[in-house]
């Protein structure tokens, strides 16, 4: 998965890039599995004129559970992305209607992350929470994979552009003064 080069700003790379954790597609696999064992024993548990109907319309039940509790779980998790630049923190969502938020990595105050269960921790995952100094305030980002690791990753490059950010700016404050 690549976020397309041309959305970067002019000096801007990637840091990080995830999709929500696979987590989020066991239930939608489990249904499908269902789904199509249903099917199976319908077609394969009756007889005759029976057996036509049966298939027709446990089929038709099939597709439509399919679609609503397993291929629209998939289709979002699939157009769900985070990404961390060196500049900024870019959340892009949906598929149809299409919904996305940029935060400036220097108006990130607080990043932290928490295991919702057992499960989240046995997978390394978790929601992350990033607080900003603008008038959202605060984002969770669900189902981020190895949740510690990038909250850590996420804190020292908020670090290094507040360092750097700092540094531009007593340079040119020096800068300023020279040609007073």
């Amino acid at each position: 998965m690549g976020y397309p080069k041309h959305l970067l700003a002019p000096g801007e790379q990637i840091d990080l890039a995830m999709r929500p954790h696979w987590k989020a597609l066991i239930l939608p696999v489990l249904n499908l599995i269902v789904a199509v064992a249903a099917f199976g024993a319908a077609v394969g548990f009756t007889s005759g004129d029976t057996r036509k109907y049966a298939a027709i319309g446990v089929g038709a039940l099939a597709v439509i559970d399919i679609v609503i509790l397993t291929l629209r779980p998939w289709i979002i998790w699939l157009n769900k992305n985070y990404i961390v630049t060196n500049k900024r923190l870019i959340i892009r969502e949906g598929f149809i209607q299409r919904h996305g938020r940029d935060m400036p990595l220097i108006k990130i105050n607080d990043v932290s992350f928490q295991h919702n269960g057992l499960l989240d921790r046995i997978l390394g995952c978790g929601t992350l929470v990033v607080e900003s100094a603008g008038e959202h305030g605060q984002e969770q980002l669900q189902d981020i994979p190895h949740v510690e690791a990038t909250q850590r990753e996420l804190t020292n490059l908020i670090s290094s552009v507040g360092a750097n950010g700092t540094a531009d700016d007593d340079e040119a404050d020096a800068g300023d003064r020279r040609r007073k």
